[in-house]
């Protein structure tokens, strides 16, 4: 699989298309398709009903037309929103995707409508979606195109071991920091990949020391949130392989003209 891929330099579509199109939507994900991705990543939690779909915040008030937590909602009342009411280019001046049919997609919504071929990074928004993500990834045979990952160590934990590449969590990361720096050798990890920010807090990360560390106990390093194509480049030129990006069509672009491939 591409995302596993040490030599390669995937672009990554976040939330799908999410620069141009409400994220973590079915409408989202197959524009960053069309747009020609290598890859897309999006967010999943689950319903009061035990329906796995997708959805970044653990409200739904900041992307929808509802109002109200995930996780205390049918799927069916969550779906019955509008999912593109709130999305907007221009600060707020006009909404170009309300009242178009946007809905809040489950998986299975997802994995049935992209290519059967599209590999997948999947982040676990609370540890109560790992139980039935495991199960989604079973019933569609995902395991050889899917990399999960979740910020909480309790989100991957049950996961471990069940046939599929895992992401590092915020902890594992951090334990990362001092090693990379000092170019100490890392053991070989549970995980098989990092999906990190370029800052944390605000303060910037060693990305290219982190991935240099980590290359040795082939793991692959992919960087989020990425738009600007400058630094898309100065990123695969340090080391990185994948750019997870709001507008994967310029970071596509930048590749192309990269002195390095």
């Amino acid at each position: 699989m591409i995302l596993l891929d040490q030599n390669a330099r995937p672009v990554i579509g976040h939330r799908g298309n999410r620069a141009h199109a409400p994220e973590n939507t079915l409408e989202s994900l197959q524009e960053a398709v069309v747009l020609g991705v290598d890859a897309v990543e999006f967010d999943v939690q689950v319903s009061s009903d035990g329906v796995l779909l997708l959805m970044h915040d653990l409200t739904i008030d900041r992307t929808t037309s509802g109002s109200g937590a995930v996780a205390t909602q049918t799927f069916a009342t969550l779906r019955a929103h509008d999912a593109g009411a709130r999305f907007t280019v221009d600060g707020g001046r006009s909404f170009p995707w309300r009242d178009r049919g946007v809905v809040i997609p489950s998986f299975d919504d997802v994995v049935e409508a992209l290519p059967s071929t599209l590999p997948l990074i999947v982040e676990l928004k609370t540890p109560a979606a790992s139980a039935a993500l495991l199960a989604a990834i079973t019933r569609h045979g995902l395991q050889k195109r899917v990399i999960v990952a979740g910020f909480e160590s309790a989100s991957t934990q049950p996961l471990r071991g069940q046939g599929f590449a895992l992401g590092a969590s915020t902890p594992d990361v951090a334990r990362l920091l001092w090693p990379s720096l000092l170019r100490r050798r890392i053991p070989s990890p549970w995980y098989q990949a990092l999906c990190i920010p370029p800052t944390y807090n605000g303060v910037p990360l060693p990305i290219s020391a982190i991935a240099r560390a980590v290359r040795h106990a082939r793991v692959v390093t992919h960087v989020w949130t990425v738009n600007d194509a400058v630094k898309a480049t100065q990123l695969w030129s340090h080391g990185v392989q994948g750019i997870i990006s709001d507008d994967p069509a310029t970071i596509l672009a930048a590749r192309a003209g990269a002195a390095f491939f």
